[in-house]
């Protein structure tokens, strides 16, 4: 099931970024799309804290989400990702979004 979430996932990804699909075109989602949540119930991480590696809180073999921009580097628990999914952040000038 987890890998066919994925799977719906990435091609709703891949069909909004080559415009397939629009915000307000519900009528043009593929027929296996299935929405779980209402949109904007999983809160985004909007400013985030960091910690130095050794001072974190996590097992040495949590898996991480790792972003370096500008040989500045940041990790992102996937424990914590599977409750909040995205965090927006800044690095310098650079804004992204790390997303699981």
């Amino acid at each position: 099931m987890r890998r066919r979430s994925v799977s719906v996932v990435l091609v709703l990804i891949l069909m909004s970024i080559s415009g397939m699909v629009r915000p307000g075109r519900a009528q043009e989602l593929p027929a296996a799309y299935q929405q779980l949540l209402p949109r904007g119930t999983i809160p985004a991480i909007v400013a985030p804290r960091y910690v130095p590696a050794d001072s974190a809180d996590i097992r040495d073999d949590t898996w991480v989400l790792g972003v370096v921009i500008n040989a500045q580097a940041r990790a992102y628990s996937l424990n914590l990702l599977n409750h909040h999914e995205i965090v927006n952040d800044r690095i310098g000038d650079t804004a992204f979004a790390a997303v699981w």
